[in-house]
């Protein structure tokens, strides 16, 4: 089974579900088969890796609560609850913040390095283009520092078109990863706000 056919069975599964539930449940379920595509396997192979559509959807149904259960008033915090989140809140705040910061910075380390390797790039490229212009007036007025010139912007044209394959394919990775990144985020809250509805 391909991935479209088991989120349209998913789909007729959850039918008795609210509209919004169902949507959700269905980029979850996609979100997870992509990234078992990424990781290798074949779209037939994800989709039979995460199990069958009856016994999910079966699962599902039993763990969402009927919408009597979701009118009514969530469990207020008690005062003790209260007080503990506002006396903790610097530490657990700094633990997130800290944390937040330590993510964002190795995502950001990655695309400079990654800029880093595509301004190599353009100088490679730009002492090819200065040795090539030494190499024509060479032709035309002679000299040996001319000639080191060229030779020179040969060496950097090779070297730029070998560079030019790994920046492609740290670009490429970078992609990857920031798709990767953006789809645990994502699923991460789904899953939270899975776990919450069935909870409450």
């Amino acid at each position: 089974m391909n991935k479209q056919a088991f989120l349209d069975r998913l789909r007729d599964g959850l039918s008795g579900l609210p509209r919004e539930d169902v949507e959700e449940r269905l980029t979850f379920y996609s979100e997870m088969i992509d990234d078992r595509m990424e990781d290798g396997l074949s779209e037939e192979e994800a989709v039979a890796e995460i199990g069958s559509v009856d016994a999910i959807a079966a699962q599902l149904i039993e763990e969402t609560p009927p919408d009597e259960d979701k009118s009514r008033p969530k469990r207020r915090l008690r005062a003790w609850e209260v007080v503990l989140l506002v006396l903790g809140s610097p530490l657990w705040l700094s633990v997130l913040a800290a944390a937040f910061a330590a993510v964002l910075t190795a995502f950001l380390t990655v695309w400079v390095v990654i800029l880093s390797l595509w301004v190599v790039e353009l100088a490679l490229i730009g002492g090819f283009l200065i040795g090539a212009a030494a190499g024509v007036l060479f032709l035309m007025h002679g000299g040996v520092r001319k000639l080191v010139l060229f030779g020179a912007g040969l060496v950097l044209a090779g070297l730029a078109v070998f560079l030019f394959f790994g920046c492609r394919a740290a670009t490429k990775g970078g992609c990857a990863l920031t798709k990767r990144i953006t789809r645990y985020i994502k699923s991460w809250f789904a899953e939270r706000r899975m776990q919450h509805e069935a909870g409450n």
